[in-house]
């Protein structure tokens, strides 16, 4: 088996265990925000930043035992995505993370969620799968991210101010004198007090610390964003990279790079583009499949496998527009719940933590508005929905509301 296959492989699996342990804890990043904003149950959302906490202790023992690169992803042509890019286009994680995290509203969950439920005989996700790969297709193989987006989008360069990269620990680094600066484990310090601080905020919670699913969920899938970085930026993957100038066939999107799943859906259609050839089989599309295999075979092994379609047109035209939004904003964040605010997080990106921020932002507004709408009917417009739903998520003050808050 030579190096792409093993590559190949090994996402196939971290992916399977990734799939059936969220379909075994329910770790869905949407349904935090729904807990949150509708009964206050922060359980969910506290797995989702511990396994943030988990893969950036695992990324960070890593880097410091020299067993990653994590230079590869400041650069697009060995990052997918380059992660840490000294590039920092702050309004495309802004608006990327609004647009994904209302999409997945919308669509019932996130690119994960939406392949465990494939996996689960979701048929609705199926069609969710299909439609944020339009999107995903259109941002990464035609022009119009670029005319639509990144042509009117400032951009600040940390080069210019004397920083390497948009890392977190980079730019806490510039700011303290130059023997710490180039001390090597004050990256592996800054990164254990941001892990300290997360942990002491989930396990202050009994609604995280006394659930076992939460806690496995989280575990887990931190550890398996941690070591999908060491096999694609680790000896392995750094030895493919060396070795795929002299191949015949440039097996396609190989660098350094986690699980993300909203690349995979466009990546779908740029396969099959080509002629289902296996050398644009990515590293990303089999973990894709990977995800829906390991959520198949946990439902079947529990008897909870069920087909599910749309209620109606309303649930069918939520479902497409949801999707479509997914598909656009997560390749504009460069990431979605998982490739940025997990797998973009465990590189300490500031680009991921300002997707998490707006992702959960656009979900929390999205659920909020339509709260309103439900609740008033037609007395209630999409403007005096939003302005109550900024308004209950303390964003304008409370005097501009214009539906009583119930």
């Amino acid at each position: 088996m030579d190096l792409v296959q093993q590559t190949l492989l090994w996402a196939f699996l971290i992916a399977l265990v990734v799939g059936a342990i969220a379909n075994k804890t329910n770790f869905c990043t949407m349904g935090a925000v729904s807990d949150c904003v509708n009964t206050g149950d922060t359980g969910r959302m506290r797995a989702w930043v511990f396994a943030i906490a988990t893969a950036i202790a695992g990324v960070a023992l890593l880097d410091i035992s020299q067993q990653v690169d994590l230079s590869l992803v400041e650069q697009g042509d060995t990052g997918k995505p380059p992660y840490t890019t000294p590039q920092f286009i702050w309004l495309r994680y802004i608006l990327g993370g609004l647009l994904f995290g209302i999409g997945m509203t919308l669509a019932s969950g996130c690119g994960n969620k939406t392949l465990v439920r494939i996996g689960g005989g979701n048929l609705k996700s199926v069609f969710v799968f299909l439609v944020m790969g339009v999107g995903a297709y259109l941002m990464i193989y035609t022009d119009f991210g670029f005319y639509a987006f990144l042509q009117w989008m400032p951009t600040l360069n940390f080069n210019d101010y004397g920083i390497a990269n948009q890392s977190i620990d980079a730019i806490l680094l510039h700011t303290l004198p130059a023997s710490v600066e180039s001390w090597s484990g004050a990256s592996l310090i800054i990164s254990l007090v941001i892990v300290a601080l997360l942990l002491l905020w989930c396990f202050k919670s009994t609604d995280f610390s006394r659930n076992l699913d939460h806690i496995l969920g989280g575990v887990i899938i931190g550890i398996a964003i941690a070591f999908a970085w060491y096999i694609t930026a680790g000896p392995h993957g750094q030895e493919l990279l060396e070795e795929i100038e002299f191949f015949d066939d440039i097996p396609y999107d190989v660098g350094a790079q986690s699980l993300t799943f909203v690349k995979p859906t466009g990546h779908f259609y740029y396969w099959i583009q080509e002629g289902f050839a296996f050398q644009y089989v990515s590293f990303a599309l089999i973990a894709a499949l990977g995800v829906i295999v390991g959520s198949f075979i946990y439902s079947l092994s529990t008897r909870a496998f069920r087909i599910e379609w749309f209620a109606n047109l309303k649930d069918f035209m939520n479902h497409l527009i949801g999707g479509l939004l997914m598909g656009i904003g997560g390749v504009l964040s460069l990431g979605c719940t998982f490739g940025q605010a997990i797998s973009g997080a465990s590189t300490l990106a500031l680009g991921a933590l300002l997707t998490f921020i707006f992702i959960v932002l656009g979900a929390a507004m999205t659920m909020k508005v339509n709260y309103y709408k439900l609740l008033y009917g037609d007395e209630a417009n999409f403007f005096s929905a939003l302005l109550a739903a900024l308004a209950d998520l303390k964003l304008i003050p409370n005097k501009w509301r214009r539906l009583e808050a119930i």
